[in-house]
């Protein structure tokens, strides 16, 4: 079945995410460990700073294998189905293991992508910021002053 997750990255956990991220770690332990990764890859974050993504996911509980690799960097603030279940072929036990190799994560992720911006640089640019002693404003970033 797949997911839209909302959630927002835990302010103490950015700097950690990303090098998950970067290192490929995100994740790391799970049966899902690679779809942590693409997940990230085409997040997106809105203007209301809300990362959403699509996750597929075969467990009876909503992201019940990937909940704790998960609140680990964020508070997630809503799951919900991405589709009818009763259209998806794994749920609905006409092609079991279907969400693999169906087109549906691909259609949701391009209707996804045409809102907000890329989570990953967004991060990326957030973490730099915050090491810089700068402030980011929407695309660009400004020199904050230390405090002292």
């Amino acid at each position: 079945m797949r997911y839209l997750v909302q959630a927002n990255v835990k302010a103490a956990c950015k700097e950690n995410l990303l090098k998950a991220i970067q290192n490929e770690t995100l994740g790391q332990g799970s049966v899902a460990e690679g779809e942590y990764l693409r997940n990230m890859r085409d997040a997106r974050v809105g203007d209301d700073g809300k990362v959403r993504w699509v996750e597929v996911c075969y467990c009876p509980t909503p992201l019940q294998e990937e909940r704790s690799y998960w609140e680990e960097y964020f508070d997630l603030t809503r799951i919900k189905d991405a589709h009818d279940r009763r259209k998806c072929r794994d749920q609905n036990g006409s092609e079991p293991w279907a969400c693999g190799n169906c087109d549906c994560t691909a259609r949701l992720e391009a209707k996804l992508k045409e809102r907000g911006k890329s989570f990953v640089e967004s991060l990326a640019s957030q973490v730099k910021a915050a090491e810089t002693g700068t402030q980011v404003n929407g695309d660009r970033e400004t020199d904050v002053p230390a405090i002292k």
